[in-house]
């Protein structure tokens, strides 16, 4: 694939995972990249290893909580203010959660939609009026094959998954006459650091995240980074990096009998592992 003409992004939770990948991929294809995250150290580390894998592209770091608008409104206003505009919008920044549906919290479940689904919302919310002026742009929303699948035991990420997803549709046919691209991401599983921030009332539940993401050999971040990459030059919306969830999402489409069967077997077995974590 021919280098694009320079695009100017803005990668939330860029420091590190997922976006640091994608931010060192958009860089070596030349892009100008704005990484924000809300842990500062990293985002220094960030900058200081994308010198040593000769990027081509520009890039600078900003703190940003996604929790906040002013601070996604800020993130905006500076790559505008650097660069002129805004071409691609990476809303990456997630947290995990889990364990049984009445062990989570409601602090637990407004923590994670706070941040999974509308840290998403409130960076489309301060991305669409530029690009709706400038008559062009793109927004990748990372979601998960969780939104699609909904496994047991996962609930609450599943919903802000879900949401996500959701958004993401209605916004691809919204923003189209606006000259406004959607992408929506549904990974599997794969090696990142998502799991520091796991809160789960079930000890099992941080235990199983592990297992599934150590085992997961099928694609690194950097391959799911530029497939991405290639979502946002070739304009598609649903992207599902992992084979065989993209195979259990087809089953589900032709066989809800059997994927609700597949669910009831899993659901045994969260209920049979479940452990209540002790008190500190």
């Amino acid at each position: 694939m021919e280098r694009s003409v320079t695009k100017r992004v803005l990668i939330t939770g860029g420091a590190s995972g997922l976006g640091k990948s994608l931010a060192t991929y958009f860089l070596s294809q030349g892009h100008h990249v704005c990484i924000v995250d809300v842990n500062d150290e990293r985002g220094k580390q960030a900058l200081e290893s994308f010198s040593a894998t000769g990027i081509q592209g520009e890039v600078f770091f900003q703190r940003c909580d996604v929790t906040k608008a002013d601070d996604l409104q800020a993130a905006v206003n500076a790559v505008t203010d650097r660069w002129g505009g805004l071409d691609v919008m990476v809303n990456n920044a997630g947290v995990a959660g889990g364990g049984p549906f009445d062990w989570v919290s409601n602090e637990d479940w407004q923590w994670i939609m706070d941040i999974n689904f509308f840290g998403v919302l409130r960076g489309c919310q301060a991305a669409v009026p530029i690009m709706k002026e400038q008559g062009s742009g793109h927004i990748v929303n990372i979601a998960s094959m969780a939104g699609l699948l909904n496994p047991p035991g996962m609930s609450s990420y599943n919903v802000s998954k879900a949401a996500v997803v959701s958004l993401s549709e209605t916004l691809v046919a919204e923003l189209e006459p606006f000259g406004i691209g959607v992408t929506c991401v549904c990974p599997s599983f794969f090696k990142t650091n998502l799991g520091e921030s796991m809160r789960s009332p079930d000890e099992s539940t941080s235990d199983n995240l592990a297992k599934l993401m150590d085992n997961s050999d099928e694609l690194s971040a950097e391959d799911i980074a530029k497939m991405i990459h290639d979502a946002v030059q070739n304009k598609g919306f649903l992207l599902m990096p992992h084979d065989k969830a993209r195979a259990a999402w087809e089953y589900k489409q032709q066989d809800l009998d059997g994927h609700l069967k597949i669910q009831l077997k899993l659901a045994r077995s969260v209920k049979d592992r479940a452990k209540p974590k002790s008190r500190p």
